[in-house]
């Protein structure tokens, strides 16, 4: 089977407050729900219709299993997922002093995804996926690191276009110095980069996303995107460049709008095998208007996997705002 997206990396419990606009000392309680960046746009794009993978490690204990079971109900092909008897599956406390803005406590020395190592890789998901997409949480500790490079390896021997997503936690580095350094290292490797506004100013020194985006595309990637939260988001290649403003909808939560924002564009960019020949002005317009508007439906609900739209939701919500996507090249 041919897959459009096959991701990688970490997979966990969120435990989401019950309330918004509080500290952590200040929250009465918290709710567990599934999440883990890769995992959400691996379901993401298959609510779009899309068919994903996903790779990663949890532990053998009843989070785990009610993630692996979360993931197959939600149609991403779950042969890449192990079990470690070892350590428990990775948890982090989120507190949201706002709808749009977060904080992390990670439960993670080590949790189980960290345990992944190359020998974990199911190499037919990455020889037989359009796109592979990641981010830096499975490039923070040696093994994990050498079984991500490896699986970068493989999927671009396949032609697969290589997605990076900075996803910049700083409690989970030694410094932001080094943080910066790896996201450097790994841009030279991938093809696409999707980050966020503050750790584009992190990498590039600059808050202009559109020199900060061209700066990103010297070290390799062909692709840049810049997701500005509220503000928009803003696409850069070689060729082409263009910011593309929010819908405008009242905002429940935001978390894993970005997620849901990169998976949409990656399921539409890897339509065709030869993902090079999507690069033209028209679609990769049609794309970031798409995309945008999973964001915004995304916002409208808390958590993130529950929340993550059909397709059909999209094209209707689209109509309603009487946007008519040709997707024309």
């Amino acid at each position: 089977m041919q897959f459009d997206i096959t991701t990688l990396g970490v997979i966990l419990i969120d435990m989401f407050p019950s309330e918004i606009g509080k500290s952590f000392s200040k929250i009465s309680s918290f709710i567990p729900t599934p999440g883990g960046a890769p995992a959400n746009v691996a379901v993401a794009a298959s609510k779009l219709g899309g068919k994903t993978a996903f790779i990663g490690k949890v532990g053998d204990d009843h989070f785990g299993h009610w993630l692996a079971d979360v993931l197959d109900k939600n149609n991403v092909n779950v042969s890449g997922l192990k079990f470690s008897k070892e350590v428990p599956t990775t948890v982090v406390f989120i507190a949201q002093p706002d709808p749009n803005s977060y904080d992390f406590i990670f439960y993670r020395n080590p949790g189980a995804d960290t345990l992944l190592t190359q020998n974990d890789l199911n190499i037919d998901l990455l020889k037989n996926s359009n796109s592979f997409h990641f981010d830096s949480l499975s490039l923070q500790h040696e093994l994990y690191e050498i079984a991500t490079h490896r699986a970068i390896e493989i999927a671009k021997e396949a032609g697969a276009l290589i997605s990076y997503d900075f996803n910049y936690r700083p409690t989970l580095w030694s410094s932001k110095e080094e943080a910066c350094k790896k996201a450097l290292e790994t841009c030279k490797l991938v093809n696409l980069v999707k980050i966020n506004e503050i750790e584009l100013e992190i990498i590039t020194n600059t808050s202009d996303f559109e020199v900060g985006s061209q700066k990103i595309l010297e070290y390799g990637p062909e692709i840049c995107v810049v997701t500005l939260g509220e503000k928009g988001s803003y696409i850069c290649t070689k060729n082409y460049s263009e910011f593309f403003p929010v819908f405008n909808v009242k905002t429940v939560d935001a978390s894993g709008c970005g997620d849901a924002f990169i998976a949409s564009l990656l399921l539409y960019l890897s339509k065709k095998k030869n993902w090079r020949e999507n690069l033209t002005p028209t679609y990769l317009k049609n794309c970031m208007i798409f995309a945008t508007a999973v964001g915004a439906l995304t916002a409208l609900n808390r958590g993130v996997i529950s929340a993550l739209p059909s397709l059909n939701q999209v094209e209707n919500f689209l109509k309603t705002k009487g946007v008519n996507l040709s997707w024309g090249q």
